[in-house]
């Protein structure tokens, strides 16, 4: 009887064993079956999307207006976030302007103001290309009339290593300022780019160069590069202009190829915050700037600070330079359960682009300081699509000078 036993006792453990490693088999080939379906699925949805793309003869992919790419606008961006070699994106804006001139006639304009295609494409993973071409005052040809024109505002081959060492080489934005990498018009609240932007640090400043970038801690970014020099014998007798005159950009120049340095560093530890400084020097200009974009909520602080001096100046130019704005906005629609967003803002500026010349001086306003106050309101019906419209109040040493009522535009894709 107890050798009857000890084989029932042995008969159950053995089938307890067999059904145990049975149900384990099972619910692993549930698991494998739940990862092959899985994969089934993301094969389908890729085989949707290139049937698709040999109907359009083109794979693309959207704008995610959230991503920057070292600093750039989230257009300029797009290549390096693409899922395929090729990738086609850009950004446009017009505007209406109504000028009231004290003692002065008054004005108004409407202006295709820029339409800017990227082109980029992936050699590899590591090698890109980017582009950006420009399309201004409604481009330039026979049958066009005004200052419209077409260029290459950049064009580089960036090699990528790792996140704390790249290169960058061909012709590319200069990493100055705020608004000269992000020039984008949903970047910045304004129906015009601020006169700091324009005429101290001269937007959109793009010269030839090579330059490393990268990360030194994963709050603290770098760029330091040598670029083809301004020309500053181009902005002599421009003005307030004398900067703005004196980039090379991508055009040939045949006369003076001087050699600059650039360097700028950006802390972006606290969240929303990012604070950082630059400078520019070449033999004879010496430009530095600090600035900041703080994003709290429904809050955003932006503004730059910026100061220029020439260590030689010919008789009757400018021999310094200083002004910078600060920007502050709120999104109305925070209030309300819209996902759209309805900045109301307001932004003081004050520019001196001539603020020493040496005598004799050329002209009467060559000393003088040009204060504006704007405020103004956007609305986005979507986040890469922005209406504008705002009042900026000008005036020159204290007096009136002029105001302009604008509306505009903008779009990024």
């Amino acid at each position: 009887m107890k050798l009857l036993n000890n084989k029932l006792g042995l008969s159950v453990a053995t089938t307890l064993l067999l059904s145990t490693s049975a149900f384990a088999d099972t619910a692993s080939d549930i698991a494998e079956l739940r990862k092959e379906i899985a994969d089934l699925k993301e094969l389908s949805r890729t085989l949707v999307d290139e049937t698709s793309d040999l109907k359009t003869g083109f794979n693309y992919t959207k704008v995610d207006s959230t991503k920057s790419y070292s600093g750039m606008g989230a257009a300029a961006s797009k290549v390096y976030y693409s899922k395929s070699p090729l990738s086609i994106g850009g950004y446009g804006e017009m505007y209406y302007a109504h000028t009231s001139n004290e003692g002065a006639t008054n004005s108004d304009v409407i202006d295709v103001y820029r339409f800017i295609p990227y082109i980029g494409y992936k050699f590899s993973d590591n090698i890109i290309l980017n582009v950006e071409l420009e399309f201004e005052h409604g481009g330039g040809g026979d049958n066009a009339s005004g200052d419209g024109y077409v260029i290459v505002e950049f064009m580089y081959l960036d090699f990528l290593f790792n996140e704390n060492i790249n290169a960058r080489v061909g012709n590319m934005l200069m990493p100055m300022g705020l608004i000269n990498e992000r020039h984008e018009p949903t970047l910045f609240t304004t129906v015009q780019r601020p006169n700091t932007s324009k005429r101290l640090i001269p937007s959109t400043w793009h010269e030839n160069g090579v330059m490393a970038y990268g990360n030194i801690t994963d709050s603290l970014s770098y760029k330091v590069g040598a670029f083809s020099a301004l020309d500053l014998t181009s902005g002599a007798g421009e003005g307030d202009d004398w900067m703005r005159k004196s980039r090379i950009g991508s055009y040939r120049n045949q006369n003076r190829l001087g050699l600059a340095g650039v360097a700028r560093i950006d802390y972006t530890g606290i969240n929303g915050l990012l604070i950082g400084a630059s400078t520019y020097m070449d033999s004879d200009l010496t430009m530095i700037d600090t600035h900041v974009d703080y994003n709290l909520d429904a809050l955003r602080i932006y503004g730059v600070l910026t100061q220029t001096s020439r260590s030689s100046t010919p008789i009757g130019e400018p021999k310094k330079a200083k002004g910078g704005f600060l920007n502050v906005g709120y999104d109305l629609l925070s209030f309300t359960t819209s996902k759209n967003k309805m900045p109301v803002f307001i932004q003081y500026e004050s520019v001196d682009a001539q603020d020493e010349v040496v005598l004799p001086a050329t002209s009467s306003d060559s000393t003088e300081t040009m204060n504006t106050t704007t405020v103004g309101i956007n609305y986005f019906p979507h986040e890469q699509v922005v209406l504008k419209a705002d009042y900026a109040m000008q005036t020159q040493n204290g007096s009136s000078d002029k105001d302009v009522f604008s509306l505009s535009m903008g779009f990024i894709f």
